[in-house]
């Protein structure tokens, strides 16, 4: 048989050599394996992407609009009334009042301890009630950061002082509050509700000091 005409090489001009042949043939494969290599990442780069897509799928998420934290404040005030001589009020409120902390609060400036109710409002805004047991007027003025009082409002059978700092220029959680000195001490409300919702609460603070008098 007769030997295989050797390739010729455009770019040579001549048939290549057994060398020159055998390079070009281990570089093409170089060239395949490099290719094969490039595709198999791509697939699976793929693979992990979709299965990380099908992962956040079947995860199940949280409500967006959690539930807020709920406390029962009636009967945190049940459990911490044995200290105490008076009563600790415990305001009734409507539906749509939500109560998220409840505590006696210990260790101010004064020596003061008192009773604190934090409330998220029907219309979602800040308000809160503070009862000092034995307070004075500086535990008052520290509670309301220095608030000052510019007229009187009588809710619920108890004249109440109205401090308005809806129009000044400080940061706080007290825009809108009221004070009233009772037999069970000083009492204040107050937060960044609409008035409206302030005097609610502080009605509902009178009815429930006065039934237990």
């Amino acid at each position: 048989m007769s030997a295989k005409p050797r390739r010729v090489v455009a770019e040579l001009g001549r048939p290549e050599t057994p060398e020159e042949s055998a390079a070009r043939q281990a570089q093409a494969r170089a060239l395949r394996r490099s290719r094969q290599t490039t595709k198999n990442l791509i697939l699976s780069l793929g693979a992990t992407v979709l299965l990380v897509l099908v992962i956040i799928w079947a995860v199940p998420r949280g409500n967006e609009d959690p539930v807020p934290r709920s406390i029962d404040y009636a009967e945190t005030a049940e459990e911490a009334q044995g200290g105490y001589d008076v009563p600790l009020a415990v305001p009734d409120l409507p539906d749509g009042w939500n109560a998220n902390e409840a505590e006696i609060r210990t260790g101010s400036a004064d020596g003061v301890d008192s009773w604190y109710i934090g409330f998220v409002t029907p219309e979602t805004r800040f308000a809160a009630f503070s009862q000092g047991i034995d307070a004075n007027e500086s535990w008052l003025a520290a509670l309301l950061d220095q608030a000052r009082a510019d007229s009187t409002v009588r809710l619920g059978g108890v004249e109440w002082t109205v401090y308005d700092s809806r129009d000044d220029d400080r940061e706080g959680n007290t825009e809108y509050a009221l004070s009233a000195d009772t037999d069970a001490g000083i009492v204040a409300v107050y937060g960044t509700a609409e008035p409206e919702e302030i005097e609610q609460l502080a009605t509902a603070v009178a009815a429930d000091l006065e039934t237990t008098k």
